[in-house]
Order: C-alpha cells, then sequence, then structure tokens
C-alpha cells in the first residue's frame, strides 16, 4: 500500500492497495460520527447502449444483499449503530455512503468492502429491482407534472452521442430484457477495485489515521485485483446553432422550456467553468436576481411573463460533478398566453447586458455571498463533506477542490461573468419547449 499525506484546509491522506483501490482518508476531530463512502467510476454516461437505465439499476441491486449479508441486514446494522446510509447515481459517478457514530467505523467499512466484494447477484433480485425502479420512473417522470424536465428531455437536444444524449433513468423495454448475466458483467467491469475510491471522514480518534489505513487494508485488500475498464472520452462538437424541440406533457398545467447551453471543461479551465457556475447565481439566485425581478417580478416589459425561474451550471448536481462536456441550464414555466421566444428574448437581453457590461460590484458581492454561505451550511455535515471530497477526487484527482471551491468563487470577477455570458450568447444552443397535452404523449409502459 502506497501512502501520500497533503495538507490543506483539511487534513488529505491518499492511499492505493495493491489491488489497485484508492483511499481517501480526512480526518475531522471536530466531529463525533465518521462517514464512510464508496465512488465507482460508472454513471449514465458509461452503461452499454441498449441498457438504459442500468447503472442505476445496478445501484438499486447493491442494495440487495452481498457475501455474508442477507437482504436487509446491510440496513439493520447501520441502523441499530444509529447511522445513515444511501446512494446514487450520477453522469459519471456512482456513490455509496454511511455515517456513524465513530465507534462504528469498523462496522461501516466491514459492510461496504463486503458488497464491493460480491453483492447477491440473483434472478429474484434482478426482477424485483426492475419493478421497483420502473415505479420510480411512473412517480418521478411519467406521472408527475414536467417528469425528467430538464435533464431526462434536455440532453436529447443538446447532444448527438449515445452517452451524452441517452435517458439514464431507462427505457422500461431495456430495463425488462436485462438479464442476470447482464448484471453480472456489469459488476466485473466496472466495480473493479482499481475503478473504485473509498473516502473515510470524520472522527477517527479511536484508531488515528495510519489505524484507519489498517481496517481499509484489512477489510477491502483481500478483494482480487481485476483489469480496470478504458474510460472513453465523452467529447463530442458543441452545436454550432440553436436546437428546438417540443413535447408534450399530459400533467403540465402551464408550458415550460429549457435553455441548454455547453460549458467550459471543469477540469482544462476550472475558472471559466466556475464563471458559468457564478452567472447562473447571478441569473436566477434569490429574488433579487436578474430573471428573477425581470420575469417573475416584472420590470418595465417584464410583469408576469413567467411563474418560475432557474438556472444551473450542471445538468444535475454542484460544481466539478461531472467530467466535461457538462450543461449549462436556464429552465421557466410561463402561462399559456406568453410565448416562448418571447421569454427566451427577454433572457437573451439580459445575457447580452452581463456580457456587455458585467454585473455589478454589489450585485456579485451578495451573490457570492449567499452561495459561499450556503456551501458553508452544507459543509456543516460530514456526509456533505465526505461526499464532496471523493467525487472530486475520483473525477479530478484534486478533493481539494472542494476545500478550495469557497475561494474561488469569491476570487470571480465582474469581468469573469461577463466573459461567461458572452460565451453563451456566441454558441448554439438546444431549445426545449414543454406544452401542456390533453393525452398522455405514449411515454409509459409500453
Amino acid at each position: 500500500m502506497s501512502v501520500i499525506a497533503d495538507k490543506s484546509a483539511l487534513e488529505l491522506h491518499r492511499a492505493t492497495l495493491a489491488n489497485g483501490l484508492r483511499v481517501l482518508v480526512v480526518p475531522d476531530p471536530a466531529t463525533p460520527v465518521v462517514g464512510v463512502s464508496v465512488h465507482v467510476d460508472v454513471g449514465f454516461r458509461s452503461e452499454p447502449e441498449g441498457r438504459t437505465g442500468f447503472a442505476h439499476l445496478f445501484e438499486h441491486l447493491m442494495f440487495q444483499g452481498s457475501e455474508s449479508l442477507e437482504k436487509l441486514e446491510h440496513f439493520r446494522q447501520v441502523q441499530s449503530a444509529g447511522g445513515i446510509f444511501n446512494g446514487s447515481t450520477h453522469q459519471d459517478y456512482t456513490d455509496y455512503f454511511q455515517v456513524l457514530p465513530g465507534a462504528a467505523l469498523e462496522r461501516a467499512l466491514f459492510l461496504e468492502s463486503d458488497r464491493l466484494r460480491a453483492p447477491k447477484l440473483t434472478v429474484e433480485n434482478l426482477r424485483n429491482q426492475v419493478d421497483v425502479v420502473k415505479e420510480e420512473i411512473r412517480l418521478n417522470v411519467h406521472n408527475r407534472p414536467y417528469g425528467g424536465f430538464p435533464w431526462i428531455l434536455l440532453p436529447p437536444v443538446l447532444y448527438d452521442t449515445f452517452p451524452n444524449a441517452h435517458n439514464g433513468y431507462g427505457d422500461f423495454s431495456e430495463l425488462e430484457q436485462a438479464s442476470l448475466d447482464d448484471a453480472a458483467a456489469f459488476f466485473d467491469t466496472f466495480y473493479a477495485p482499481g475503478n473504485a475510491l473509498v473516502t473515510v471522514h470524520g472522527d477517527l480518534s479511536e484508531h488515528g489515521v495510519d489505524g484507519t489505513l489498517a481496517l481499509v487494508e484489512r477489510h477491502f485488500g483481500d478483494i482480487p485485483a481485476r483489469p480496470v475498464p478504458q474510460r472513453p472520452s465523452f467529447a463530442e462538437p458543441a452545436p454550432g446553432a440553436e436546437r428546438r424541440q417540443t413535447v408534450a406533457d399530459a400533467h403540465a398545467p402551464l408550458p415550460a422550456l429549457a435553455l441548454g447551453y455547453r460549458v467550459p471543461d471543469p477540469a482544462a479551465e476550472p475558472d471559466a467553468y466556475l464563471a458559468h457556475a457564478m452567472l447562473a447565481t447571478v441569473l436566477a439566485d434569490g429574488e433579487a436576481s436578474r430573471l428573477q425581478r425581470r420575469l417573475v417580478h416584472g420590470g418595465a416589459d417584464g410583469a408576469g411573463l413567467v411563474t418560475d425561474v432557474s438556472a444551473s451550471n450542471g445538468l444535475m448536481g454542484g460544481p466539478f460533478d461531472a467530467r466535461d462536456p457538462d450543461t449549462f441550464t436556464i429552465t421557466a414555466v410561463h402561462p399559456a398566453e406568453v410565448s416562448a421566444d418571447r421569454v427566451t428574448a427577454a433572457v437573451d437581453e439580459e445575457l447580452d447586458r452581463l456580457a456587455e457590461q458585467g454585473p455589478g460590484t454589489e450585485e456579485l458581492e451578495r451573490q457570492t455571498a449567499r452561495w459561499v454561505a450556503a456551501l458553508h451550511r452544507e459543509d456543516d455535515r460530514v456526509m456533505y463533506r465526505m461526499l464532496g471530497l471523493g467525487a472530486r477526487e475520483l473525477l479530478y484527482g484534486r478533493a481539494e477542490l472542494a476545500v478550495e471551491l469557497p475561494g474561488r468563487l469569491a476570487a470571480l470577477t465582474g469581468a469573469d461573468v461577463a466573459a461567461a455570458a458572452a460565451r453563451l450568447r456566441s454558441s448554439g444552443r438546444a431549445v426545449l419547449l414543454v406544452e401542456p397535452a390533453a393525452e398522455p404523449s405514449g411515454e409509459g409502459d409500453a
């Protein structure tokens, strides 16, 4: 096991086991709990063509028992120790995590290592979890107003390739065709130790850093090494012009629209990428933001244009949550008597104004303060700190990005935000229009 210690605002200790598993240990003596997470380098964009939704389905399968534990025993072990647990699937990774009292660290390591070694993959579990995922899709997409808006519906307008454009929740027919062999092959390929990262963060007073690394070695070190899959590039050319698509929504009470733009590569251009994140905040975060004031509350010509507006740098999650390419989105719900073109024209005018003048000093300071305060509130919880550190370490090899984020945001200037607005206005974009429909649009159990 090779170990590298690095000093920053948090004390970061890195290790790599002989089987390739990467380890990040981050002690925090100020907290009485400890978190353990496993980040696996597979997400929606890595799943095989013809198996849409498989990464998310497999996340469910990882909670159905393991080599040493029957179904639900993992849950009982965490809850009996007073802990919490969960998992989630993202564009480029899947995470599994639990937070428990510091004295239960070894229990957490055993639980996570046992299912990374050998989850219980059976036909019964597979069929059961396919049904669970289908019900989740019905609840969150098919039978919900604006279901899948915009994270499912916008990518196929902005992108052309299967990894970037397909529905990560999954198509019913493809989920139903998933076989046990598919599940076993997916596990063998993507859940190799060398394709994963274990993060331990919090109260390590009982074992110390060296003792914690020894415990990780004890529980994870005997998982056999397997070949690590070659991670493909998901790069594709940005659209050179505007692309439009209209979809019907039988449950939507009002029309809606989503604008999608490509953002800079967060690995190659981190500051330009963050300037787009600050642009999203200036546009739509808080009652004093530009689009809220103009489109919701009304400026000289904007009273009542929309009932809701938001902007986000990143299709899912917060900053640095995905590799390149990623998406800047602006979404709005508007009355039927207001045309989508009128809304997009108002958005374009605000982007042009920002590109020419940038945000005012007081405006930028206010929005920066809002965001930095929100980051600090989120980081009060060990779970969020741990997940942020683990995700950035897996995606970029730099958990420090999580620590640096408030300072990087505070260092952005009005000129940086102006450049981000100009970049959006100079590139092609996707325009997704959602129209209320009297009848279902055809999505469902077919």
